[in-house]
């Protein structure tokens, strides 16, 4: 593992890592905040899923987690949002390819060789942290924007062993119907639509999977929030299930950070009460 920066805040520590990942078979770029609890013993962990085009900066500039992760005495961890390189394929389109992972295993050539972020977030990067920060990995909690939501949703449900805590700022909760979405899904899994359904939540649900509690906030003014969001779906599905979901529709809001960061201190209370 390679530092790349460090700056004091908020009485912690905010760094930025690369490090070589077997799983996407490049070098990986992911950012940490350590509490300045972690300075007296290991703290619990709090993973971020970045959305369509973002890399682990835009929530570590724009997403102020810091002030509260310091009082709360909890590490953040942001990776990045797909494999990236001069030897990794790619594709001219914000909605696939480098920026655009979803969080998935791809099965399809030549995706599938490097575009394992599922593997990459839940077992390769873990591990890098584990053996490198003062983090207690029994105290895990996941969430997200957008396709990270998503990809937060999507990991949660398959590993409620794992996670003691998930939330999601506007998450894309039903890939399978959302028409850019689906489009990266043909391209990454194939064309079967029977082989997305472990990657969208609505269809976790009704297959059976479930988590105890989720806490969703989505924007009214969200320019995606009918053609791609549609927060409802997954509220329908959870309704008298084994998945209690809170979900606040907030008057006014966007898609953008200006959102995330006025709901990001909720989110974060929402976390620690349960790691």
């Amino acid at each position: 593992m390679e530092t790349l920066s460090t700056e004091k805040s908020f009485g912690g520590v905010q760094g930025v890592y690369r490090h070589a990942s077997q799983v996407t078979r490049c070098d990986m770029t992911f950012a940490v905040y350590l509490p300045p609890q972690a300075e007296h013993g290991p703290v619990p962990v709090l993973w971020y899923l970045s959305g369509l085009t973002c890399t682990h900066a835009n929530v570590m500039e724009k997403g102020e987690y810091r002030r509260a992760a310091a009082e709360l005495g909890i590490a953040i961890i942001c990776p990045d949002t797909s494999p990236r390189g001069d030897d990794v394929p790619d594709e001219d389109d914000w909605q696939f390819g480098s920026g655009a992972g979803f969080y998935v295993d791809a099965t399809v050539a030549p995706y599938d060789a490097n575009y394992r972020m599922y593997s990459y977030v839940l077992e390769d990067l873990p591990a890098v942290i584990a053996a490198n920060f003062p983090v207690d990995m029994a105290r895990e909690g996941i969430f997200g924007h957008s396709m990270g939501g998503h990809g937060a949703l999507v990991m949660a449900l398959r590993n409620s062993q794992r996670f003691r805590s998930c939330s999601a700022f506007a998450p894309i909760v039903n890939p399978s119907t959302a028409g850019w979405a689906a489009n990266a899904f043909t391209r990454y899994l194939g064309p079967d639509s029977d082989d997305w359904r472990a990657w969208d939540a609505v269809a976790l649900v009704e297959d059976g999977h479930a988590f105890p509690e989720i806490l969703i906030d989505q924007g009214d003014a969200d320019s995606f929030l009918e053609t791609g969001l549609r927060p409802w779906l997954f509220g329908d599905v959870c309704k008298g299930g084994l998945t209690e979901l809170t979900l606040r529709m907030q008057p006014g809001y966007g898609h953008s950070y200006y959102f995330i960061s006025t709901f990001m201190e909720d989110h974060l209370r929402w976390h620690a009460a349960r790691l």
